[in-house]
């Protein structure tokens, strides 16, 4: 049996990005919800309310064998402005900063690199929050699956980004 792997992803609205990670060939699931807060099992509301402390994070659990962590962290760069705080698309709040979180600590390894030569491309300083998850509840059903159940929803990712992500590994 496979042994998959977790990474957890913050990159302003969940939906988008849950869909993005979703094209990856050898990412198995994907979970919306909220990460590194200061309450227990919060509620969307509450987290609106930017008091909690949790951004909204996907949690990856991804194939190894099939796609690498450095690949995954390279394509969630094309989704975001790494050098934005607290705001990704229209989306304003310290809930849509942007994040990695890991569970494992030889992913921060990997992770440390990636930013650094992300880094080398911008003049302004890259503001993405490398972190051990601290928690992680997951968001209202409602939420899960967003965009395959609301073709239309919101979406700061730029669509043809989904077809990146569906040939990145091909």
């Amino acid at each position: 049996m496979e042994q998959l792997r977790e990474i957890y992803f913050a990159g302003g609205c969940f939906w988008g990005t849950e869909h993005f990670f979703k094209q990856i060939r050898g990412v198995e699931n994907t979970e919306v919800g909220y990460a590194n807060g200061n309450i227990e099992n919060p509620t969307y509301q509450q987290v609106c309310t930017d008091t909690t402390g949790f951004a909204e994070t996907v949690r990856v659990f991804y194939n190894p064998e099939t796609v690498s962590l450095k690949l995954l962290l390279e394509l969630f760069f094309k989704t975001i402005d790494p050098t934005s705080v607290n705001r990704q698309g229209g989306d304003i709040g310290t809930q849509y900063r942007t994040g990695i979180y890991y569970t494992n600590r030889e992913d921060r390894i990997v992770i440390e690199k990636a930013i650094n030569e992300l880094a080398q491309h911008y003049q302004a300083p890259i503001v993405i929050e490398i972190k051990p998850l601290l928690n992680f509840y997951n968001a209202e059903n409602y939420h899960q699956d967003y965009l395959d159940k609301n073709a239309g929803g919101y979406c700061h990712i730029r669509p043809e980004l989904f077809k990146i992500a569906r040939d990145a590994n091909q």
